[in-house]
């Protein structure tokens, strides 16, 4: 099969000729870019000190390439926006280096001028005039989210506030997005998969607006949870407008890509945690599901594209109603977490979802395993996820900062290896 056949076999619940691997198709499934330097030293690809780009810097992800692709039998290939989660073009490349002297290349817009105690600091749009929106701790590998909460005047609260980042996409990043897909579509045989999140109702990573110089409305994470419980209404309408910029978005990003794209990213909002859910199940049906739904409606009507949704967590009680709102691809598949037991997984919701991720733990087995510990891990994850199709290899989001390169190599070669 060709990478594309092999991807679409999975999502379609047959069996490929080899389970498929998504390596950095999402911003859910990339690599550090410390770890993507490292790896491509170590695979021969690059001459020492060859700088890799960071292609999401939030994250701190690092660009793969179609060299590392090809190296490892990778089958995806991501689609995604021209702008970071900060907001700045992702153009004008430049160099820096990473606190452990990894050498990279990020965009013009980024700061690379760290304070007086080494930490660094993101501004929204590229703008030092304002408020930094992101910060990396001297010694960090990793941007947080800087909140900034503006006082709360219940009597004025405005939805609008809480929406004024999701915008109708413009012309010339839909241009920008027919040529990217047609370039991928032709020359590659791997899946193409969308991941601008235009519908990620109450994503934790965009509440404080991290684009946004002067962010209005509740932008604080803890204020944002609580208000799932005392301020439904307010959560809702702000939803509703969301839903109909990010529906009016898909449609015409459906007009620009067509079929050439195998799935989108439709939710990155998560609803666990390592032991039970963020919210109860109640509030997922009442507050979350029917725009979930009114999205995965729209898309199974209009294209071909499977839809995805990526929760961290214990999220095992919310499937049936994951699978209500159809969607179709779970990620990550965090199987560490209370009741996401593979095997219970496959048994009970095998028919209907597919798992895209699972493949190795990278808070356990992955940074601090064994190469043998992680070959058995991959052996059993590719056994019991991957029968009968509807599996794509994933490691259980990101791939860290610091993993040991061979045991990088350890999964790859069992995955090529097979079952």
């Amino acid at each position: 099969m060709t990478s594309r056949e092999r991807v679409q076999a999975a999502l379609q619940h047959r069996q490929p000729d080899r389970v498929p691997l998504d390596l950095g198709g999402t911003v859910l499934t990339g690599i550090h870019v410390s770890t993507v330097y490292r790896l491509r030293q170590a695979l021969g690809l690059d001459a020492p000190g060859s700088p890799v780009r960071v292609i999401e810097p939030y994250q701190m992800l690092g660009e793969i390439g179609d060299d590392l692709r090809d190296q490892l039998g990778a089958d995806t290939v991501p689609l995604a926006g021209r702008a970071s989660l900060f907001g700045f073009p992702m153009e004008g490349w430049k160099p820096w280096r990473l606190h452990d002297g990894t050498p990279v290349l990020v965009p013009a817009a980024f700061n690379t001028q760290p304070e007086a105690n080494g930490d660094v600091l993101m501004y929204p749009q590229g703008d030092p005039s304002v408020p930094a929106s992101g910060h990396m701790p001297a010694g960090g590998y990793y941007f947080d989210g800087v909140v900034r909460q503006p006082r709360i005047d219940e009597a004025s609260l405005d939805p609008a506030d809480n929406t004024e980042e999701f915008v109708p996409v413009i012309d010339e990043d839909l241009a920008w997005y027919r040529a990217e897909a047609e370039r991928l579509h032709r020359s590659t045989d791997r899946a193409v998969v969308l991941g601008a999140c235009f519908t990620s109702f109450g994503d934790i990573a965009l509440v404080p607006g991290l684009q946004v110089k002067h962010p209005r409305g509740i932008r604080d994470i803890e204020e944002w949870y609580a208000s799932t419980l005392t301020r439904p209404e307010y959560i809702r309408k702000v939803f509703e407008r969301q839903c109909e910029v990010g529906l009016a978005n898909l449609a015409r990003l459906h007009q620009a890509v067509g079929e050439r794209v195998v799935a989108a990213l439709i939710s990155g909002t998560d609803f666990g945690t390592q032991r039970t859910l963020l919210f109860s199940p109640r509030t997922y049906r009442e507050l979350f599901l029917p725009f979930h739904r009114r999205v995965n409606d729209w898309v199974h009507a209009h294209t071909s594209w499977k839809t995805f949704i990526h929760s961290c967590g214990a999220v095992a009680e919310l499937l049936d109603d994951f699978i209500e709102a159809g969607f179709d691809i779970l990620n990550p598949v965090q199987t560490a977490a209370e009741g996401m037991d593979p095997a219970g997984l496959k048994k009970r919701f095998g028919d209907c979802l597919v798992f895209w991720g699972g493949g190795v733990d990278t808070q356990k087995t992955l940074p601090f395993g064994t190469p043998e510990e992680v070959r058995r891990e991959v052996r059993e994850r590719m056994r019991v996820l991957g029968r009968g199709g509807g599996f794509l290899f994933a490691a259980i989001h990101n791939i860290q900062a610091n993993t040991p390169v061979e045991n990088l190599l350890a999964m790859f070669e069992t995955l090529k290896e097979g079952v």
